[in-house]
Formats: structure tokens, C-alpha cells, sequence
């Protein structure tokens, strides 16, 4: 079958990676790819909002699964929009979506349909929200802008001063546009944290390797929240924490998205803290993690194609997943400046360098002339697989040892 994958990010470069290896793909298309995707999909210059012209694109080269990578065209409606004209969709619905591009929404659903996760306000003006913070007693506290702000909306206040200069950047700044119109003002969880990620078909779930990403820009946590620094699969958990993750989690999250007749076909991402009171849901995301996806793709045997197809089509009851029993480490370089500033145009070298055997995705990258420069904050995520942790660790950081360009930051305790 033909398939349109939409974005452009590494988890895209992954994405695509693994679809061209089913022996169920005609070709593969991208909207709108990158340079480094055109080895494996032919590209088309569409911005992914444009659902007109995405639907002329699919009619013009027949593609009969569209995939969706990105948030911000399914909280636009893209899944609705095709469906509607009858393409086949892998990727929620504008509802579904919701989860990911409102915390208060997705903080309700968890609520009604008793999936654990931390208590919570929401704060529906700076006002009251300086109000709320005066009132509280226990810190940390998390605040969270209620939209979408690319992984970048939290924050997590050691205090009363803290607190308020959130609320402050996200509510009267703006700093994340209309996205910090509401807040929410959440229990600091303790523990360690992992992504679950499953394929959700509306009725029955199929859960992949578990994955742990690295938010922050520096070695042991320190330093601002980034979008994520790389990540490791799978990740060990306990046969007891496993239970609660399918049953109380995302068994109900499928149970709640049936009786509230919210379409949900895609990916179901739960940020797991896993607290001293069992599992907990920091929050949803709607579809594949990045950097999750660059980490979990690599671990995959079977046929990721038709598992997406079997979401499409209803019948995902019953599919089983192939693993290849290996662990994987995925590295994020970012440019110089990143998060806030990153620096653009630098020359990237030592890519053709890299050992076989080590996979570099492209998050951030132009071509020019001969070779690649630096077009954003993430710019590659330097992945390796191996038969244990340590072994998919070496020969990661290995292959990172090769790539050079200016003001390059990475951590060098991805997977320890």
C-alpha cells in the first residue's frame, strides 16, 4: 500500500526508517520529509496544516494510509478532515487530541475514568492563579501551561518566587502563546519516570517497549527543560507495576475514550511517574514520542506497517508485537544555544564516519551543497542498538564521537 507519513522531525526520519522495511509498503510518501527523509520517502513541499492540499496529495499518488507524526495538525483536526473524505488515518482524532493539547481536558478524563495520576487546580487567570500559589504550602509544585508548547510548557517550582514567575511567563508574558491562557497547578510527583507508549485502535490497546527520555539539556538533570536530550528501551519495570500500567492506565484510558465516544485511533503516550504509591500519569501525549520513537523503532522485528493499518481498520485485537531482544540508546546532539536560542547554518561533518551498525535521524538538519547544516534547537538523534544497555550505550556514544559542528551540546550520561 501507499503511505503518507506527515512531518519532519527525527521521530519521522524513524518512522519512516521503519515503514520502508514492511513488505506491505508500495511507496512512501512524506509531507513535508527533509533532506535526510528523501533516501526513503518521496517528499512534497505541503505544510502539514494544509489538509487540502495533503488530501490532493493523497488522491494524486494513492496513498491509502495517511500517518501522522506530529501534534499540532491532529489538535488541527487532520484526522477528521481526511477521514471525513475517506482516507484512512493513523492518528486520533481532533477530540482525542485534546488529551495532548489541554492538560486540563486530559487531567479531567483521568479524573472521570479513574486512572491514577497527581492532584490538581486549574488557574484560569494570573489573578487567581497568584492567589492559589500565596495559598500554597507544599513545594515543589509543578505549573503547566494548559496547551501545546513543543515539550517545553512545565515547570517545576522549588518555590513561592518560582512559582509566580511561572505563572508570570506563561500567563502574562505569553511565552508560549495562547497556550498559557490557563494553567494548571499540580502535586510534585517523586520516582523515576518512563514513557509508555501503546497503539490504540479505539477498542483494544498493543503496548511497545517501554522508554526513558532525558529532558534536560545537561549531565544528571541539570539545567532547562528541553523537548528531550535522548532516550533508552527498553526500560525494566516490575511485574506488579506492569499490572496497574495495562489495567488501571491503558486499559482505562481505552475505556474512557469508548464511553466518551472519543474516536482514537494512534498512539496512546503516557509520561509515567513511578511514585512510592505505584504508577502515575504525569500527562497524555497523542502520538509517537520524540525522542521515544528513535529508541523503541530499532527494537522492532515485525512488521510496524501492519500494525498501524490493523489501528485504521479496527482490528488491532489480537496482533502481537515482535521484539529482536536488544537494547537501544538514542543521543540527542543540539546546536549551540538550544533551548532558547538555538543556532542555525552550522556545517555538520563526520555523518559519512559513523560505524555501520549506528543510525543517525535527523531532527534539525538542511542540505548543502555536499552535506548537512544545523536548521534547528534538536538537530540529530545518534542511535545504536546492542545486545545489552551497555553495549547499545558504547557503541552510540562511538558513533557521536564522529559528528562534529559548532556550539554542539549533547549529555554523556544517556542510559547510565
Amino acid at each position: 500500500m501507499n503511505v503518507l507519513l506527515i512531518g519532519s522531525g527525527g521521530r519521522e526520519h524513524a518512522l519512516a526508517w521503519k515503514i520502508r522495511q514492511s513488505p506491505q509498503l508500495g511507496k512512501l510518501h512524506a509531507v513535508p520529509g527533509s533532506a535526510a527523509m528523501k533516501s526513503l520517502a518521496e517528499c512534497h513541499a505541503i505544510a502539514v496544516d494544509d489538509f487540502e492540499k495533503i488530501h490532493a496529495c493523497c488522491l494524486a499518488k494513492k496513498i491509502e494510509l495517511v500517518v501522522v507524526g506530529p501534534e499540532a495538525p491532529l489538535a488541527k483536526g487532520i484526522s477528521d478532515f481526511l477521514s471525513a473524505k475517506g482516507v484512512k488515518v493513523f492518528g486520533p482524532s481532533q477530540k482525542g487530541a485534546m488529551l495532548e493539547a489541554s492538560k486540563q481536558f486530559a487531567k479531567e478524563f483521568m479524573g472521570r475514568n479513574s486512572i491514577p495520576t497527581a492532584s490538581f487546580t486549574i488557574l484560569y487567570s494570573a489573578e487567581f492563579a497568584r492567589e492559589k500559589i500565596k495559598e500554597n504550602k507544599k513545594y515543589p509544585v509543578v505549573i503547566k501551561a494548559d496547551g501545546l508548547a513543543a515539550g517545553k510548557g512545565v515547570r517545576i517550582c522549588a518555590n513561592e518566587e518560582e512559582a509566580l514567575s511561572a505563572v508570570s511567563d506563561f500567563m502574562e508574558k505569553r511565552i508560549f502563546g495562547s497556550a498559557g491562557s490557563k494553567v494548571v497547578m499540580e502535586e510534585f510527583l517523586t520516582g523515576r519516570e518512563a514513557s509508555v507508549l501503546a497503539l490504540v485502535d479505539g477498542k483494544s490497546f498493543l503496548m511497545l517497549p517501554v522508554a526513558r527520555d532525558h529532558k534536560r539539556l545537561k549531565d544528571g538533570d541539570q539545567g532547562p527543560n528541553t523537548g528531550g536530550m535522548g532516550a533508552v528501551a527498553p526500560v525494566e519495570i516490575s511485574a506488579p507495576d506492569l499490572e496497574i500500567i495495562k489495567n488501571e492506565i491503558l486499559q482505562r484510558f481505552v475505556d474512557g475514550v469508548k464511553k466518551e465516544q472519543i474516536p482514537f485511533c494512534g498512539v496512546v503516550f503516557a509520561g509515567i511517574m513511578f511514585t512510592p504509591d505505584g504508577p502515575k500519569v504525569l500527562e497524555f501525549n497523542c502520538r509517537f514520542g520524540d525522542p521515544e520513537t528513535q529508541a523503541i523503532m530499532p527494537l522492532l522485528r515485525g512488521d510496524l506497517l501492519s500494525l498501524l493499518k490493523a489501528c485504521a481498520d479496527g482490528k488491532l485485537a489480537g496482533k502481537e508485537l515482535e521484539l529482536n531482544g536488544q537494547a537501544c540508546v538514542s543521543v540527542g546532539l543540539a546546536a549551540g544555544g538550544y533551548p532558547e536560542n538555538p543556532e542555525k547554518g552550522k556545517e555538520i561533518t563526520g555523518l559519512y564516519k559513523v560505524p555501520a551498525g549506528a543510525l543517525v535521524f535527523h531532527a534539525g538538519t538542511e542540505k548543502k551543497d555536499d552535506g548537512y547544516v544545523t536548521s534547528g534547537g534538536r538537530v540529530l538523534s545518534v542511535t545504536a542498538a546492542g545486545a545489552s544497555l551497555e553495549e547499545a550505550r558504547k557503541s552510540a556514544y562511538a558513533a557521536v564521537s564522529k559528528i562534529h559542528f559548532e556550539g554542539m551540546q549533547y549529555r554523556k550520561d544517556i542510559g547510565l
